[in-house]
């Protein structure tokens, strides 16, 4: 493992660290900071040349800082002659401009990968995508974990009786039921029509049973939670006894906490591909931890291992 290493920004260096402490290896050292004109310096502080080299930094909030940090370590590695450069994306931003659904608007998700790709990332290690087609926005390999292992582990802990899968909308009712089959679980799905783009959203009906059962509601991302906050309204009025909520991606942008502080929901599980600051650490919300995952896809990426073999069904 002499060869590998593995360097970070400054979206998620605790994420990093963790990773690292997984695959029993030090943090590259790296230089990442902004001048006071804005502009994002990068200097690699240790010898990558013919090394194989893995940048974690999710494309999170500030979203724009994450991004353009990310190009240049990728350059900035590209140039000190790495010898494979993976960029490992926990959470992959602007995933959700993904097609052209108005007119005259970008595809910003392919316009991502192209910069990616262009910078000198050699493939990409990325989790739960919100589309899984933007794999083949890329013309290098892809490696796509889940959550959902994850997610789905920690509810059969519980050991709920009379539970129901709920997915908060149809794009994502492919995955849900993927979740529903590991619970032993039916499947409900929520319509919903998305208004204007401002995020907001309204529900429509629920697909599927749900009196007198416990839900919980399945997503890639939680972003203001008006979605959640109305998905749980719908649920306990049609006779839903609990609500619980889980996701990859704790986007928690705007009022997501104070929404969530405020509605029913009894828990609201999310991972660590994305850092959650104290503030909004409140106590409905719990966090599992994607370091041992992504730094098992890393090692096995390293040593020619298969990535999909993590999750194929033990014999």
């Amino acid at each position: 493992m002499d060869d590998l290493k593995v360097f970070t920004g400054n979206a998620h260096p605790a994420l990093a660290k963790s990773i690292c402490d997984y695959l029993g290896i030090p943090l590259g050292q790296a230089e990442v900071f902004e001048f006071t004109n804005e502009n994002i310096f990068v200097r690699i502080m240790e010898n990558v040349r013919e090394r194989d080299i893995f940048v974690v930094q999710p494309i999170c909030c500030p979203v724009n800082k994450s991004l353009v940090e990310m190009l240049i370590m990728l350059d900035a590695l590209k140039r000190a002659s790495a010898k494979r450069i993976t960029a490992v994306l926990p959470y992959y931003g602007y995933g959700r401009t993904d097609k052209k659904d108005q007119p005259r608007v970008p595809i910003t998700a392919r316009l991502m990968a192209d910069l990616i790709t262009v910078a000198g990332a050699n493939r990409v290690l990325t989790v739960d995508l919100h589309a899984a087609q933007i794999q083949g926005f890329f013309n290098i390999p892809v490696d796509e974990l889940t959550a959902l292992y994850v997610l789905s582990d920690h509810f059969k802990q519980k050991n709920i009786k009379d539970l129901v899968v709920v997915a908060t909308d149809i794009g994502i009712s492919k995955r849900a039921r993927d979740f529903a089959a590991r619970m032993h679980a039916p499947l409900a799905i929520m319509e919903k029509r998305r208004i204007g783009n401002a995020g907001k959203t309204e529900a429509l009906n629920i697909i599927g049973d749900v009196k007198g059962m416990v839900a919980v509601t399945f997503d890639d991302e939680i972003d203001t939670a008006g979605s959640l906050v109305n998905t749980v309204t719908a649920l306990t009025e049609a006779g839903a006894r609990d609500v619980y909520s889980c996701c990859t991606h704790p986007v928690f942008s705007g009022p997501a906490i104070e929404r969530i502080s405020k509605s029913t929901v009894k828990e609201v599980v999310v991972t660590d591909t994305i850092p959650i600051p104290d503030e909004k650490r409140i106590d409905k919300i719990k966090v599992l931890p994607m370091a041992p995952i992504l730094g098992e896809a890393i090692h096995r990426i390293h040593t020619g291992l298969s990535v999909g073999a993590m999750f194929e069904p033990e014999q």
